[in-house]
């Protein structure tokens, strides 16, 4: 992960201004099999857009995964790219859809007003599942186990 922050001020440590993930990934590929890193987030704040920041922590993010000798990415992209691998139908669940819609990340549905939207998407107060609960220290060795027997669908 990069983050950028801001100069701190006397007020305080200075805020997040940019932010990028790359994640470590295993791809088949027929019957290779690839590493490669994942960039699933990036985000860069709202007055700094027109300043080329988030090309800037491309660049960066793209170095880093270079030193570990990975040379392939697979990440998505809200436009048309020329010549892509692959491509597939993804869906979010949006936490705060004012928001999205605001900044442009999302659009309002047909016939959808923004009450509509906001009571859609609203997640429960409470898990709905009987018996969930927050994973604790004692569970880790049971979780270990079911991820691990989950991955090996995906070899």
């Amino acid at each position: 992960h990069l983050g950028v922050r801001v100069k701190a001020t006397a007020k305080g440590p200075g805020k997040f201004v940019g932010f990028i993930t790359g994640i470590p990934a295993n791809m088949q590929v027929y019957d290779n099999n690839i590493r490669m890193v994942e960039i699933n987030f990036l985000c860069v704040h709202k007055k700094l857009r027109s300043k080329r920041l988030a090309p800037v922590l491309i660049k960066e993010i793209t170095r880093r995964v270079n030193k570990e000798n990975v040379w392939q990415a697979v990440y998505t992209a809200g436009v048309v790219l020329p010549r892509p691998v692959s491509e597939c139908r993804y869906y979010h669940r949006s936490l705060n859809p004012k928001k999205l819609i605001e900044v442009g990340f999302s659009h309002l549905g047909p016939r959808m007003t923004m009450a509509r939207t906001i009571k859609l998407y609203k997640v429960p107060e409470r898990p709905q599942l009987v018996g969930m609960r927050r994973m604790e220290e004692k569970d880790v060795p049971r979780v270990a186990e079911l991820v691990t027997g989950y991955l090996k669908k995906f070899p």
